[in-house]
């Protein structure tokens, strides 16, 4: 007999009723029975529950973050942190829908991660409500500890330079979530109306996206690895330049985990932070910077009027817009009256619509203005603009994010509680990726960012004659000023580069800000540094004229013209001449791969069969209590409601020791896949 007939007979026998449906070659058969079939990403909740519990980040949690209040019921935080990690993973549109496809699997999903029952909807919302600060914050520090603390990517990547320096380049910009509220009539014989987004949202930029409120996520991602690194969300606008300053801190801190110095960390702005405010907070705590600058009377100023009648530093032109512009790179332009120096490189080209999209029209032509601090020649004008249009990339791990795990989804109609849910979201895109390291290795990837360039090393010359001749004048060895009445180091000591830079002796960078021809043809060169180093030197007080001084330290150079017959020519001071070299390397850019890993684990675990079995575990050797079926055993504290301890209130909702033990078996993975976790996350446990 054919094991369908012999599963038909066994129905019947047992008072089954069945309908059937007689084709030539086919036989359908209906039952009322219900038989949910199983979410196909159950077995990546288990993968995941596995690594969670492995690493120690469940015990984090319930240790680190702990939130009490009136009237809490069975569950603790980490039930519903539990459900949250759930609908994240699950890619439901909606509560509901996650609801309605978990529970008739309730039981074992919680058992994933050794709780009981499975909270409600309505205590998860009433719990969201009720989060405060105190203990997101506590989970948003971490989550940043944890990714700092992991070593999944034994290479951070970076970006090296034409002068063999590597620099890591991250991305902090907003994105928005836009929600629609329907219209209600507004009079005086009505109430005030009340909304559900009031404590979530309000009124902002919207983009493109239709709806009347909205909420902005500012996210901080390593661009060579792809990890989120922090979310800091806020209604309407967000305080932008308030989550500039914690994404600052929280790049400064990764840089000291993965041993990048915070001057070599590029962080790369849109032309929201383009005004000199938070630039100079970027500026102020040393790190690097690339970002589109739209105060457009920097092209008043008189240094940037020289630079734009001279000529062009490059002509490019993009792949994909066929857009060509001529750059101007000018080295030193003051970001405010009393602010730093920094480098503008400004974009020109024809205008082609009225008013223009990005970018300050004058005449015919259309300006842009991108401020850097990354030195020249180890990145030419071109490459700081190819830095910064290449921030593009951030977009498409924003789409993967929408698309995969979607962290703008509405969970609570409270600040609080939407933001637990994003920073879950993005520790989940994290560890996914770890997983998917581990299920597919992969090694760091090297890219030719920029090809090398065909020049020599040249000496250091100047023009000094009218531009029609073609006579150049060699300068001899740069000549340093001697120590000031007021002290500091002399400029002596301050070595001169191959790259054209200075070195301090708390071996800072100095950079060429001016090239001054003097009266008796001497060529006077300007150095400064960043006040960012300069405040935070130990070394300020023996280099600087006064401890508080808002400017950083500047050095100049004298360099005379050597004659044209060198026999005949008087003697020269017989100093260390080092010629400025032109670096001729190519830009190259080392990163991991972003999607093949992540996706590739997704999709294995959604489509093989994971099954789950519950065993019996043996009786307690304890002896029973002779209690009727109806009476319940209360302790002392229940009974006088004593205020439980943190351990109690974690016991409520744990799975007891004689409970039934469930095993799963996922199909796909390697026997010993989960033995590659364990220490990463102890030291933040």
């Amino acid at each position: 007999m054919s094991p369908i007939r012999e599963e038909t007979s066994k129905f019947f026998s047992e008072g089954g009723h069945l309908s059937s449906m007689t084709h030539s070659t086919t036989t359908v058969q209906t039952t009322p029975e219900s038989q949910p079939s199983t979410p196909n990403w159950m077995g990546e909740a288990a993968a995941f529950a596995q690594s969670l519990t492995q690493t120690g980040i469940l015990t984090a949690i319930t240790q680190r973050v702990r939130f009490a209040r009136a009237r809490m019921g069975t569950y603790d935080l980490i039930d519903f942190v539990v459900v949250l990690v759930g609908y994240a993973l699950s890619g439901e549109p909606t509560l509901q829908a996650f609801y309605e496809r978990l529970v008739p699997f309730a039981d074992e999903f919680m058992a994933f991660f050794g709780r009981q029952r499975l909270p409600s909807r309505s205590a998860l919302s009433r719990f969201l409500a009720a989060l405060d600060q105190a203990s997101v914050e506590n989970m948003r520090t971490l989550f940043q500890q944890d990714v700092q603390a992991r070593t999944s990517f034994p290479d951070p990547g970076g970006i090296i330079d034409r002068c063999g320096q590597s620099w890591l380049v991250a991305d902090v910009d907003g994105t928005r979530k836009v929600a629609r509220q329907r219209a209600l009539p507004q009079a005086e014989s009505l109430p005030a109306a009340r909304r559900r987004f009031d404590q979530v949202c309000a009124k902002g930029y919207q983009g493109r996206k239709r709806g009347e409120v909205v909420r902005t996520r500012t996210v901080v991602l390593q661009a060579h690895t792809h990890q989120f690194l922090g979310t800091f969300g806020g209604s309407g606008n967000g305080d932008y330049r308030g989550e500039l300053l914690r994404a600052i801190q929280v790049l400064l801190d990764y840089g000291k985990q993965v041993g990048v110095p915070a001057q070599q960390i590029v962080i790369r702005l849109d032309g929201l932070y383009g005004n000199a405010a938070p630039l100079c907070d970027v500026l102020t705590s040393g790190l690097a910077v690339v970002a589109r600058h739209k105060d457009y009377h920097l092209l008043d100023v008189a240094e940037m009027q020289a630079v734009l009648a001279a000529a062009p530093a490059a002509t490019c032109t993009h792949p994909e817009s066929q857009m060509t512009r001529t750059l101007f790179d000018c080295p030193a332009v003051p970001l405010s009256p009393t602010g730093p120096l920094v480098r503008v490189i400004v974009a020109t080209h024809p205008a082609t619509s009225d008013p223009p999209s990005v970018g300050e029209q004058r005449a015919e032509t259309v300006y842009e203005l991108f401020v850097s601090t990354l030195p020249c020649p180890a990145f030419s004008a071109k490459d700081v603009l190819d830095v910064y249009l290449h921030r593009g990339s951030f977009e498409t791990v924003l789409a993967d994010e929408d698309g995969e795990q979607d962290a703008d989804r509405w969970v609570s109609h409270t600040a609080w509680g939407q933001e637990c849910f994003q920073i879950l979201v993005q520790w989940l895109w994290n560890l996914r990726m770890e997983l998917g390291l581990h299920l597919t290795p992969a090694t760091v990837r090297t890219t030719e960012f920029a090809p090398a360039h065909a020049v020599l090393p040249v000496a250091l010359s100047e023009p000094a004659v009218p531009s029609g001749s073609a006579a150049p004048v060699i300068y001899g060895p740069a000549q340093w000023a001697k120590r000031s009445f007021t002290g500091g180091f002399p400029g002596s000591v301050f070595t001169l580069q191959p790259d054209g830079t200075l070195r301090c002796p708390a071996d800072h960078p100095l950079y060429a800000q001016e090239r001054r021809p003097e009266h008796d043809g001497s060529l006077r060169v300007l150095y400064a540094g960043r006040i960012g180093f300069c405040r935070a030197c130990p070394l300020r007080e023996q280099c600087q004229e006064h401890p508080s001084t808002k400017k950083p330290r500047r050095v100049s150079a004298v360099f005379w013209p050597l004659p044209p017959d060198p026999l005949s020519a008087p003697a020269v001071p017989s100093l260390p001449h080092v010629p400025v070299v032109s670096p001729s390397a190519p830009l190259l850019w080392r990163d991991w791969p972003r999607r093949s890993v992540r996706r590739h684990w997704t999709q294995l675990l959604r489509r093989e069969t994971a099954t789950f079995s519950w065993e019996a575990c043996p009786q307690s050797s304890q002896p029973a209590h002779p209690l009727k079926p109806d009476e319940t055993l209360l302790t002392r504290e229940q009974r006088a409601h004593y205020r439980l301890s943190w351990s109690q209130r974690l016991a409520r909702n744990a799975r007891s020791a004689d409970a039934p033990r469930l095993s799963v078996l996922l199909h796909g993975l390697p026997v010993r896949f989960f033995e590659t976790f364990g220490p990463p996350a102890q030291a933040v446990a």
